[in-house]
């Protein structure tokens, strides 16, 4: 053997032992992924991871950021896991640390996050995980973990590419969504669309009340109502309601003969809420039907003023409007 050889060889065994005593985490990949898109002026929301499906390695970790001031958590629910509200969590906890792990044995949760936020969770064991977000029951996910050995279908580029053209798709949707036409007393309190992928649902949502500012004259009725079965909203005249009293209405709510939800507002000091409004969940097979959702709701106006009206989840977006009552 030459001294050429010899040293080819030591370096080949030498290079051997050094990639046999780095840990597996140091070799571990960590992916990028996006939660939710929105235009510059909020009102159109992709509800979606993006993209909503990748496969990994085992030790592999997934960064997702929060760009958007829509409300979203990346949630992994053990098998059977009653789904809980975005303002429980996870049991006992709500939401979990950074480089949390999911194998599948325990609830994860990022918590309620936006406004460029990141969180990261670690993958230590093979098998196909399903994501939720706790803000919006159609926006879900799927990761796939392999085996180190296997060979990944994608890279990083890949998924930089699908999570730029999914979000393409859901804004130009919610654009299209929001060109609804009203009568002179109607509302439209959000529109949207729920899509279907391999990886799960993603959703696109206008975050709007169309024809939002109506003028009308004393004694006459408005009526709001949801065009999307994807994201609930309020309509809520005065000081809001803390968070956990904002899905029933408030007590000077009656419900019309239609189920039509209705009141009376005598004065702009005064305080009246929708409730959430949203149209019923899917129903599914070996559970009972669901009811009716609540999408309409009704406001007379007995006194001239000017009367402001907001969503309170979807405020901050700029999801408000007024009614002007004449005489």
């Amino acid at each position: 053997m030459t001294n050429q050889a010899a040293f080819q060889l030591r370096l080949g065994q030498f290079a051997l032992l050094i990639a046999l005593t780095i840990p597996i985490s140091a070799l571990a990949d960590n992916w990028q992924v996006q939660v939710g898109a929105q235009t510059n002026d909020k009102a159109n929301q992709a509800l979606a991871f993006l993209p909503n499906e990748l496969w990994i390695h085992a030790g592999d970790s997934i960064t997702w950021t929060f760009p958007t001031s829509e409300l979203h958590s990346v949630t992994f629910l053990t098998p059977g896991q009653i789904r809980p509200s975005r303002l429980v969590g996870c049991p006992g906890t709500n939401s979990t640390p950074d480089f949390s792990v999911v194998d599948g044995t325990a609830c994860v949760n990022s918590g309620i996050l936006m406004d460029g936020a990141t969180y990261t969770v670690v993958f230590p064991e093979t098998g196909n995980f399903k994501a939720v977000c706790l803000a919006h029951n159609d926006q879900t996910g799927t990761i796939h973990v392999l085996d180190p050995s296997a060979l990944l279908p994608h890279d990083q580029a890949f998924y930089d590419h699908e999570a730029n053209r999914q979000r393409a798709r859901l804004i130009s949707d919610a654009r299209n969504a929001a060109e609804v036409t009203t009568d002179h007393n109607t509302v439209i309190a959000g529109a949207g669309k729920i899509h279907g992928t391999s990886g799960g649902t993603e959703t696109a949502s206008v975050m709007r009340f169309m024809d939002e500012t109506k003028v009308i004259h004393v004694g006459e009725t408005v009526e709001w109502t949801t065009s999307e079965a994807v994201t609930n909203h309020t309509i809520t005249f005065g000081p809001e309601p803390d968070a956990l009293h904002q899905i029933p209405p408030s007590s000077n709510v009656t419900v019309d003969p239609d189920g039509a939800r209705h009141a009376y507002i005598n004065s702009p000091s005064d305080a009246v809420h929708s409730g959430f409004i949203t149209q019923a969940p899917q129903d599914r097979i070996g559970l009972a039907q669901a009811p009716l959702g609540v999408t309409r709701f009704r406001v007379t106006f007995t006194h001239a003023g000017i009367y402001p009206y907001i969503c309170v989840l979807h405020d901050e977006l700029g999801m408000v409007g007024k009614v002007i009552v004449l005489r």
